[in-house]
């Protein structure tokens, strides 16, 4: 699959001013091969669960059907013995998905099947490398700054970029499960029990998201107030997620997709601009002139 056929445009144009940040992605890379993914890779075999088709092959085999629709080689797969509810993915060279039991005995198999296409789309819109940096190489800036004062825009870049990288992750989802598989999911990972959560009008819970927009659009201090209280977070907030995912369940491009996956139709050679098929050779689009090299 063709990220660009989902990407959220937000992600998209943060991701751009990352990596054209001179020498960022050569820093991230160079953190990564001294021996940190080794040293990752040790700590995964020797505390964790690999799961595979003979070790919990109830969890292991719903991600090759994933990755499979996505068009990702299936990368390592581990389960942690931690009660709270998690996933994350990391690597570079040897790309991994890690979830918890927490996160297993909470969720129902649709819902589990959200988180695992979540971090699949990280690994599909090549998020993963940036993510590491944000994890791991800005400890490293801090300690030669401990004011923050060097570092400080570029973290709040990446809280910014990884935050909008969230929304193009659950499209990922939405199109392997549905829209409101991934909202429901949301409010479990919220902290509600299921026998709330099943309960829940998600398109109410939405609705808040739009309030907030209010709220935060509400004159300059109210802007800066609200910008503050997100500004290092690495997620969106739960309703804007669940808004996020409800809305774009509704264009064209999530009805495109979702139907040509069902119907085995889904090609990545397709026009951004009429959707229609296109051959790799082309410098334009023969059905509506969009140019396909730029």
């Amino acid at each position: 699959m063709n990220p660009s056929d989902f990407i959220h445009p937000e992600d998209a144009a943060a991701l751009r001013q990352l990596q054209n940040v001179p020498g960022l992605t050569a820093l991230t890379k160079k953190f990564l091969a001294v021996g940190y993914e080794q040293i990752m890779h040790g700590v995964n075999m020797a505390s964790c669960v690999q799961l595979s088709p003979s070790q919990l092959p109830q969890l292991y085999n719903r991600l090759p059907p994933i990755c499979e629709k996505l068009g990702i080689e299936v990368p390592d797969f581990y389960l942690t013995m931690n009660p709270m509810p998690n996933a994350w993915t990391f690597g570079d060279t040897r790309i991994y998905i890690q979830i918890t039991s927490g996160l297993v005995e909470m969720l129902s198999s649709e819902e589990l099947d959200s988180v695992i296409a979540h971090e699949c789309g990280h690994i599909l819109c090549r998020h993963v490398l940036y993510s590491n940096l944000a994890s791991f190489v800005l400890g490293g800036i801090n300690s030669i700054d401990p004011t923050g004062l060097i570092a400080a825009p570029l973290k709040l870049a990446l809280f910014y970029w990884n935050r909008k990288s969230e929304l193009s992750a659950d499209r990922a989802a939405a199109i392997i499960t549905s829209p409101e598989v991934v909202a429901r999911s949301q409010a479990r990972l919220a902290g509600g029990p299921k026998t709330l959560t099943d309960q829940l009008d998600l398109n109410l819970w939405a609705q808040q998201a739009e309030q907030y927009e209010v709220i935060r659009n509400d004159g300059f201090w109210n802007k800066s107030l609200q910008m503050y209280a997100i500004a290092t977070s690495d997620h969106p907030f739960a309703a804007v997620r669940v808004r996020e995912i409800l809305k774009w369940s509704e264009s064209e491009d999530f009805c495109r997709i979702k139907t040509q996956i069902e119907n085995g139709t889904y090609s990545d050679n397709i026009c951004p601009g009429c959707h229609q098929p296109i051959e790799s050779h082309w410098q334009f689009c023969q059905n509506c002139g969009a140019n396909l090299k730029k």
